[in-house]
């Protein structure tokens, strides 16, 4: 699943590239979206913006209307110029969304529907988001306090939650919590208030500082980086390194599958002490 440096890129791009444009075409392979445009058609609108809510991308038109979409685990948005061959298959298409200057397609997006303001102000999933961590907004004090609503969960359960907080993915929970030195399976009842807020900076540090700058744009993924290391080969501390030694002591990460969709956690039992054998 996308994390959410990589949605907030993408939101990004998109309002750079459609933010004041008025859109000429708009095509898509899913019913309730050409039901939508059947009865009010999208061609001719404004786009308003692009914004990203967690793992979420909210594309505002003109005429109180949202194209609200998640990625999920294969969802991907990508640019072109008008003509321009698409990296991916027709078949893979979802939404397309063309102005004069560019052709924002939605590939393999499995959740895609269309939202007034007064949708959104109803809308479960969506209303249900911790605060972002890549907002300028962010909350600690509501992190805190959601956290202690599940504190007989994991840690590493709750990193997950987007209920809790939203951005982080599976990639950045181990990542993080071997920076705040924290093992992963600790309930969050049994961490100490600045160990909770360690855990949140972190969080937030990691997201912030794989946001590329404005200049880019929506491209081929670029790779994730949380060790400041100037080696290519050591971007990551823990994750994907099961069994190798850690980069800092020198101890094997374990590796374990856990939650009902068995997604891997790596640790430190070293750095992170009190870690399960």
């Amino acid at each position: 699943m996308p994390e959410g440096d990589s949605i907030f890129r993408a939101a990004r791009a998109l309002h750079q590239a459609l933010a004041g444009s008025s859109v000429t075409r708009f095509e898509s392979m899913i019913p309730a979206l050409n039901r939508v445009n059947e009865d009010h058609p999208i061609a001719g609108r404004q786009v308003r913006g692009v914004a990203a809510r967690g793992k979420h991308i909210l594309m505002e038109f003109s005429g109180d209307l949202v194209l609200h979409t998640h990625m999920r685990m294969n969802g991907s948005w990508h640019l072109y110029k008008p003509g321009e061959r698409w990296r991916r298959p027709r078949r893979d298409m979802r939404v397309v969304v063309e102005t004069e200057t560019r052709v924002a397609v939605g590939f393999n997006i499995p959740v895609a529907e269309f939202l007034t303001e007064r949708d959104l102000s109803r809308h479960r999933a969506l209303q249900a988001l911790g605060p972002d961590l890549l907002d300028s907004g962010f909350d600690p004090v509501e992190v805190h306090r959601r956290m202690a609503l599940r504190s007989g969960d994991t840690v590493a359960n709750i990193l997950l939650d987007q209920r809790v907080m939203a951005g982080v993915g599976n990639v950045f929970r181990s990542e993080i919590l071997f920076l705040a030195r924290v093992e992963p399976f600790t309930t969050v009842g049994e961490l100490s208030e600045p160990e909770r807020q360690r855990v949140i900076d972190q969080a937030r540090t990691l997201l912030a500082a794989n946001v590329l700058p404005r200049s880019q744009t929506l491209g081929p993924a670029v790779g994730r980086r949380t060790t400041r290391s100037m080696d290519p080969t050591a971007n990551l501390w823990v994750y994907g390194r099961g069994g190798r030694p850690c980069r800092e002591c020198g101890t094997p990460i374990r590796v374990r599958k856990i939650g009902v969709d068995a997604r891997p956690i790596y640790w430190c039992p070293a750095c992170q002490p009190g870690a399960t054998t």
